[in-house]
């Protein structure tokens, strides 16, 4: 059967079954991550952001094809999560914009609409990498300008351009050598394509894998928790768990072999934690549903089975405040002068960030990156004239940027990308200043600090000529791998000695994680303290997870 042209009814259809077939390999697409740090949030991240664009073409009911992109494009760009997520959500931006006006698309619409979605995705992003989604993007374009030409049955169009993605993204390791020493195909780049394959899937009247019924049966039931709040019917200072926090645990042999899973025994434990409490798990994954004060402790139990995955933590107190509204007050609160948004995992971390005057911070990082929308909600939240972003994380960068050109307010990004580089930016905050110079004096400054973090590896690998074992500790100086060990405390030692210059460094801090020892700490200070004993020693408790140790030293 040949296929001429899709309306607005069809191309929905093919966006909600390509967002179905991305969640379906999201966790394949998190696995492709070069570094094996716990942090493989590529698949993770395109599949919120396409989730929400589908959850807003499903609102369209009438049969435009230029209102389903117009749809898509608005969702995507709120729920854009991650580099990956933003990327996506400027794709189908151009996508959308090329045709906005068609009812229906045949195969030029298509391919002009395509290559409209590379150029957008481009300018969005500062410095262009190619062996990445945008080659794949850029690449199948290309191609479906020239099949256009030829062919005018949307389905073999599809399924040309389809191919095109695929070819596209077996050659990334070419161009970028880095995946082709750990072995993998671009992440980013496969997520398009499982969209692609959903869209052609639908086009042929074939089905994609479906969601499991315990993922279903989970939303389900935190949706009927959270009805139960009744919200209009209590105060704000009556809710005695403020967090609602959801996440899962992806299974690791090593780890059950040491703590045996047990789904009866693991809720009672969380019982204590909160309430609203939900539990289900299957033979790869827990999934978890709780209301807690302290949402850091209820992660630390699930981490005993395996990894922390799809983490997501809402104040309610604030969610409510918002939602009832302060009834008492008669006339609209003032803009205060700055606002300033961060981003940090940890109670320890957010305490520290509060005390150097933040006045937001959204609970993320890495595998928890923050959305457009959550960033968007905080710069509402901080109720003033001028704000200032500090990611702290490289992946949640284009994102704020996104936030901030959608802000109704003067907003602007401080390009953080690791916790240290926050903390040094915020000394450097100047209230009279106005809000470019601040800009500049805090991004010049966080250059002058060194950032280190201690993690553990996922997978073997070997990259940089280093081999890298599952399970190990590695030492990471500004991004790359300087350090592996079977110790932790080992591994902390050899990158402080990478990254200490007697000569030159003054201060070193310590922020510990959520699985260091006090006794190890106290072993840790004392090396530093004897090998550098000109060397200012500052220690926090940061709380985070991933990260047993992060190292700033200036």
């Amino acid at each position: 059967m040949t296929v001429r042209e899709i309306n607005g009814t069809k191309l929905a259809e093919m966006v909600l079954q390509g967002a179905q077939h991305l969640k379906a390999n999201s966790q394949m697409i998190d696995a492709l991550n070069v570094f094996p740090v716990p942090d493989g949030d590529t698949g993770t991240n395109m599949n919120l952001s396409m989730t929400s664009g589908a959850e807003e073409v499903k609102k369209i009911s009438e049969n435009h094809a230029g209102a389903v992109g117009q749809a898509l494009a608005k969702g995507l760009l709120m729920g854009a999560r991650g580099n990956s997520g933003v990327i996506l959500s400027q794709l189908f931006r151009g996508f959308s914009k090329a045709c906005e006006q068609k009812e229906a698309l045949t195969t030029k619409d298509l391919a002009k609409a395509f290559q409209s979605g590379v150029k957008t995705a481009y300018k969005a992003v500062m410095k262009p990498v190619e062996g990445t989604i945008l080659t794949v993007a850029r690449e199948s374009a290309e191609a479906a300008e020239k099949l256009a030409e030829q062919e005018d049955d949307v389905l073999v169009f599809m399924d040309g351009v389809t191919k095109a993605a695929h070819d596209s993204l077996q050659r990334t390791p070419d161009l970028l050598p880095v995946l082709k020493e750990v072995g993998v195909v671009d992440s980013g780049g496969q997520g398009l394509l499982t969209i692609y394959e959903g869209f052609l899937a639908n086009l042929k009247g074939e089905e994609m894998p479906e969601m499991t019924s315990s993922s279903v049966s989970m939303d389900e039931m935190v949706n009927a928790e959270h009805h139960k709040s009744a919200q209009d019917f209590m105060n704000t200072e009556d809710i005695e768990f403020g967090y609602c926090t959801e996440f899962m645990v992806k299974f690791e042999q090593e780890k059950l072999q040491e703590n045996p899973y047990d789904e009866e025994q693991f809720r009672e434990e969380l019982s204590r934690h909160g309430d609203s409490l939900l539990v289900v798990s299957d033979e790869e994954l827990i999934k978890v549903h709780i209301h807690a004060e302290y949402p850091g402790d209820t992660m630390t139990l699930g981490q005993r089975y395996g990894s922390l995955i799809n983490m997501k933590i809402e104040n309610m107190r604030e969610q409510h405040t918002s939602i009832v509204g302060d009834k008492t007050s008669t006339k609209p609160k003032e803009l205060a002068d700055y606002g300033i948004v961060t981003v940090a995992m940890g109670d320890g971390i957010k305490k520290l960030f509060e005390s150097l005057g933040a006045n937001v911070v959204i609970q993320g990082g890495q595998t928890m990156n923050p959305s457009t929308k959550d960033i968007s909600d905080a710069i509402t939240q901080v109720h003033a004239k001028q704000v200032l972003i500090l990611p702290n994380n490289k992946n949640i960068t284009m994102a704020a940027e996104q936030a901030a050109e959608l802000a109704e307010v003067d907003a602007l990004v401080v390009p953080s990308k690791t916790i240290p580089q926050g903390m040094s930016a915020l000394l450097g905050f100047n209230p009279e200043a106005d809000i470019t110079t601040n800009q500049e004096e805090m991004s010049n400054l966080m250059k002058e600090v060194k950032s280190g973090q201690v993690t553990y590896a996922v997978r073997d690998t070997q990259i940089d000529g280093m081999t890298i074992e599952k399970g190990h500790f590695m030492g990471i100086l500004e991004g790359d791998i300087k350090a592996t060990q079977q110790s932790q405390f080992e591994t902390a030692r050899k990158l402080l000695k990478e990254m200490i210059d007697e000569d030159e460094d003054e201060i070193v801090t310590i922020i510990t994680g959520e699985e260091v020892t006090q006794e190890e700490l106290d072993e840790l200070e004392a090396y530093i303290e004897e090998q550098f004993e000109d060397l200012e020693v500052e220690i926090h408790h940061g709380g985070q997870p991933i990260y047993s140790y992060i190292f700033a030293v200036e």
